[in-house]
């Protein structure tokens, strides 16, 4: 079996963890190869965020500049599965950062958030280039004081569980440190 992280990558892969969990780093690491120090791969990075203050902005810079050159970046906070059959054109691997905010948005657009996550479902089906998500666990802390707050974690929940099903790898973070959870080979 071949070393995690190295190309070439299974179909479909889910990096999640707690915040500042070392997800995003692993995940890009991940599509362009150099989880190994090797000569980076070019790759499509689909942002769902939107700079929606000074904090988020900031956010987002950051992980423009800890990316580099050699990415093809979609923004794309609320149409996915769009923004997928978009970047299969590129024939690169697909780093979708992250799972949270687009969720966040669709909830914020009154989406079908079912609806949503079974049309992104779909669109795995026929993408060509393999795709790392990312995504928080948030079922591990306090339970939410709010009825949204609670609503949203219980719905992150239930898509987490199905990208989850649906990836040929899983990999928790935790403190920088990843623990594969699900390494099964392509179908």
């Amino acid at each position: 079996m071949e070393h995690i992280g190295t190309f070439p990558l299974p179909p479909v892969t889910l990096v999640l963890g707690g915040a500042r969990s070392g997800k995003s780093t692993h995940a890009e690491k991940l599509a362009t190869g150099t989880l190994h120090g090797a000569t980076p791969h070019p790759a499509v990075y689909i942002a769902t965020a939107e700079a929606g203050d000074v904090e988020m902005a900031t956010r987002i810079m950051s992980h423009r500049a800890r990316r580099g050159v050699g990415w093809t970046t979609i923004e794309e906070p609320l149409k996915l599965s769009e923004a997928l059959e978009a970047a299969d054109a590129h024939d690169q691997p697909v780093l979708v950062d992250c799972l949270t905010l687009w969720l966040s948005n669709l909830m914020h657009a009154g989406a079908d958030v079912d609806e949503a996550t079974d049309d992104l479902m779909r669109s795995l089906d026929d993408h060509r280039s393999p795709v790392v998500f990312v995504s928080n666990e948030l079922g591990l802390g306090l339970v939410p004081e709010t009825p949204l707050g609670r609503s949203f974690r219980d719905a992150m929940g239930r898509m987490n569980m199905r990208v989850a099903e649906r990836a040929n790898r899983v990999i928790f973070m935790a403190a920088g440190l990843p623990l594969v959870m699900k390494d099964r080979p392509a179908d």
